[in-house]
């Protein structure tokens, strides 16, 4: 009889061992899942916005966040993917375009944090001064609405047009009331800007393509914006996910005192923090 009861007991004490076993595995499993990177797929301009992508990824995926930076060379495709969830997230554009793309394709991405400004410029390859533009001389622009209607501002301001009153970021060349030079205004898409300089008296080019064609703005542009220009740069997502633990991750990641320290040490004034 003593026998048969220490068997059982033994009997008993290896099922449940066994089954501790098998618990402790189901919680390393579980806890191995539970720690696994969250990957983030991320729409950017090459400069600077994919630069400064790649300068956080280390701080990221020591978060748990695996980031991947999908370079765009359009400000087309980066809105919409992120609308068809094929991004996570975009990093390229300010709110005036969102909010204009948003309207017009029936978008509803939305803004997450503001991180730069890219003061924009007016640039030559055959004038070293805004006085040396001549009567009919060829002024190039960007053709979206927004960066169309801000580079005619730029020209208003430093007194090239004169645009009707009350003109703002949506100015078309309708607006235009004086225009003493009678300069040729000429519109192309943002990224050949910087290809059709040499061809052009003036041509007014976003800091993200001056930079990736090795102008310096602070340098290079004829004239610039103010440094407290409106424009910031915006991280964007969509509804279903801006306030996910990740992308709050990525905001928090693109706003921090390592980033500001980095922006103005690799830009030198070319780019301003916005945070």
């Amino acid at each position: 009889m003593k026998k048969w009861a220490l068997a059982f007991l033994t009997l008993t004490l290896v099922v449940v061992l066994a089954a501790c076993g098998n618990k402790t595995k189901d919680e390393a499993s579980s806890n191995t899942s539970s720690t696994k990177p969250v990957k983030l797929v991320v729409g950017a301009s090459a400069v600077p916005h994919a630069e400064i992508l790649e300068f956080i990824k280390p701080k990221l995926k020591a978060e748990g966040v695996d980031l991947e930076v999908k370079i765009f060379t359009d400000y087309i495709l980066p809105n919409t993917q992120l609308f068809e969830k094929q991004l996570d997230a975009n990093f390229f554009q300010h709110k005036p375009y969102l909010d204009d793309q948003n309207q017009k394709n029936n978008f509803n991405l939305v803004p997450v944090t503001s991180v730069h400004v890219e003061p924009f410029g007016a640039y030559s390859k055959k004038h070293k001064a805004i006085t040396e533009i001549p009567d009919k001389g060829i002024i190039a622009i960007p053709n979206d609405a927004t960066n169309g209607g801000r580079a005619l501002l730029l020209l208003a301001k430093n007194g090239l047009i004169t645009l009707k009153e009350g003109a703002g970021i949506s100015a078309t060349k309708k607006d235009i009331i004086a225009n003493p030079k009678n300069l040729e205004i000429k519109e192309f898409e943002a990224a050949q800007l910087p290809r059709v300089l040499p061809e052009v008296d003036l041509a007014l080019i976003n800091t993200n393509y001056a930079l990736a064609a090795k102008l310096v703005p602070t340098k290079d542009a004829l004239f610039i914006e103010d440094k407290d220009s409106p424009y910031a740069n915006l991280l964007v997502a969509r509804p279903d996910n801006k306030d996910s633990d990740a992308i709050q991750k990525l905001a928090k990641a693109l706003t921090t005192p390592e980033v500001k320290q980095f922006i103005e040490d690799k830009y030198q004034g070319a780019i301003v923090p916005a945070f």
